[in-house]
């Protein structure tokens, strides 16, 4: 098996963490970027090599039944078994066993102990209270007391309590992450284009229970008969070369009648599956949908997470949300790369890209911060949603006028009145300059940073340091900043970087998105805006200085 330049570091990386800490990391890989051949390569590992146990959670059968299937052919010397009630099997015995939480969380004593316990879709643990995993873990821990616990997720925040690390969690650290625009940047996932309906209806009446929208109020908002139907006008036109159309709807009626309208006006058959929709019908619909035999397939809160169809290639969310992880999990579903795609669109017609971001490039919030300014933007003229920061659409190139400021509003200090609050803002860079860092009153031989520093207006600079020459997550944080940008292997040494920044091998970066907290000495950018990628750089030109004899 060969793990991706990323999974081979997100593997490192929780090794480095299991050897040097007690407590237990998280390994964040989006959606579509394979997270299975990583838990595939710990599980081998840990049997093969260390001789030691371990158990995989999920939290629905189809990520079940996909785990197995990928570690038996990923990992075909495994010896796997499977504890789900929904899978008919109760395997105990095997070295590794994938299970489903919801048929075990009671039973840790019967599957004996395990040295490692791997979370697929960690964010799924509850931040408190005595839940099905905290239980089963709890559990675990009376077996054997130091089992070790590492989760793997494309979205570690929850809605209502933001972050799922903590010093006091279950998860304590993320250990690696690897961001969607760096894999779509790497062509490892799908690029993806946004484009907002019509007619998007006004929330701000619905009320808000435990952090979403009150789910009745949203399902009669979006259920009218004119949103409905202008939703369906708009899907039909804009997928009619689009090979699978995913369809989220608000609810089971409002799910229903988007159905309703596109066989009635269009005469277009549209397959549903929900909660209610049975084992065997809803495996029918799927496996129709997977085949390419259906087009048009609408659901309700099911295929979030655990649905694998990489040939995905429309996503319309006819219903808002308040949750970035729900939002993050609809549009996911549309990440994966298929031989015949060549992106993905998604058909907004609930507000989401404005209010959560860019599909890209999601913006999270602690629940205590406030929504400051719209992380995205929609051009008047092509409808297509984008980064606040673009002054010219990359879809049509209309232009948007320019930011007009009061001398009040020049002069008014963005800065959070208590300590840890934060603000971001999105700058234009003017200038960039690379340089070669060594960390001050540092050991002779230690290793070296690239400095990149983006002039963003009169001596006004902000810095971040590339720690090329660094070993473990610096290091595979490096190699993916350094892939984003360039087509050139990622380089070794602190000069060799600055050498090839100074010759033109990185993308252009023409703005960043920078974080001040209050109380902390030092801004961080957290994002960027780049142009596109230069081509290879030439070969040097070689003088030899001898003689030619005659």
């Amino acid at each position: 098996m060969n793990l991706r330049t990323y999974q081979q570091q997100a593997v490192e990386s929780v090794y480095e963490f299991l050897r040097t800490r007690d407590d237990n990391p998280c390994v964040v890989i989006p959606t579509g970027g394979g997270k299975t051949p990583v838990i595939a390569t710990i599980c081998r590992d840990a049997v093969n090599v260390w001789g030691g146990r371990v158990l995989v959670l999920a939290h629905v059968r189809e990520l079940l039944e996909q785990a197995t299937e990928k570690l038996e052919a990923i990992a075909p010397d495994l010896d796997v078994g499977v504890y789900s009630a929904g899978l008919k099997r109760r395997d105990t015995q095997h070295p590794v066993i994938v299970a489903g939480v919801q048929s075990i969380y009671r039973r840790a004593c019967e599957l004996d102990g395990f040295d490692l316990i791997i979370i697929d879709e960690a964010h799924m643990i509850p931040p408190d209270g005595d839940g099905m995993y905290r239980q089963f873990l709890a559990d675990a821990r009376v077996v054997n007391p130091d089992v070790r616990v590492i989760g793997l997720t494309a979205t570690p925040y929850r809605m209502k309590s933001g972050m799922i690390c903590s010093p006091g969690g279950i998860l304590n650290e993320v250990c690696f992450e690897i961001g969607v625009k760096e894999l779509i940047n790497q062509d490892y996932l799908c690029p993806l284009r946004t484009k907002a309906g019509l007619r998007t209806p006004d929330t701000a009446g619905l009320h808000v229970r435990a952090g979403e929208f009150v789910a009745g109020e949203a399902e009669d908002l979006m259920d009218a008969d004119d949103l409905v139907e202008s939703a369906c006008d708009e899907i039909i036109e804009h997928s009619a070369d689009r090979k699978a159309v995913l369809i989220f709807s608000s609810g089971v009626r409002h799910g229903r009648h988007i159905c309703r309208v596109l066989e009635e006006r269009y005469g277009i058959e549209c397959g549903f599956v929900c909660g209610e929709t049975p084992g065997k019908g809803r495996d029918e619909v799927l496996g129709r949908f997977r085949s390419g035999a259906l087009k048009y397939l609408c659901n309700v809160n099911v295929l979030t997470t655990g649905f694998d169809a990489p040939h995905i290639d429309c996503i319309a969310m006819v219903r808002p949300t308040l949750s970035p992880g729900l939002y993050y999990q609809m549009v996911g579903r549309g990440f994966r790369i298929d031989p015949d795609k060549t992106d993905c669109l998604v058909l907004d017609f609930g507000g989401n890209v404005i209010r959560h971001g860019p599909v890209d490039d999601i913006r999270i919030t602690e629940p205590s911060a406030g929504d400051g300014d719209a992380p995205a933007k929609e051009c008047p003229e092509c409808r297509a949603l984008i980064h606040a920061a673009y002054s010219v659409c990359p879809q049509c190139e209309h232009e948007f006028p320019e930011r007009e400021e009061s001398m009040h509003d020049a002069q008014a200090s963005t800065e959070g009145i208590l300590s840890g609050q934060t603000t971001r803002a999105v700058q234009r860079v003017q200038n960039v300059f690379f340089s070669v860092h060594t960390k001050r009153d540092a050991p002779s031989g230690a290793p070296r940073s690239m400095r990149v520093e983006y002039q963003l207006g009169f001596n006004q600079y902000v810095s971040e340091w590339i720690c090329v020459e660094h070993t473990g997550y610096a290091r595979a944080k490096a190699e993916s900043w350094w892939l984003g940008r360039s087509n050139e292997p990622a380089p070794d040494n602190a000069e060799e970087a600055v050498e090839l920044a100074r010759a033109g091998a990185l993308a252009e970066t023409r703005s960043i998105t920078v974080k001040h907290t209050v109380g902390e000495m030092y801004d961080r950018i957290v994002d960027w805006e780049l142009g596109p990628k230069p081509g290879a750089l030439p070969e040097p030109e070689y003088v030899y200085d001898c003689e030619v004899p005659f």
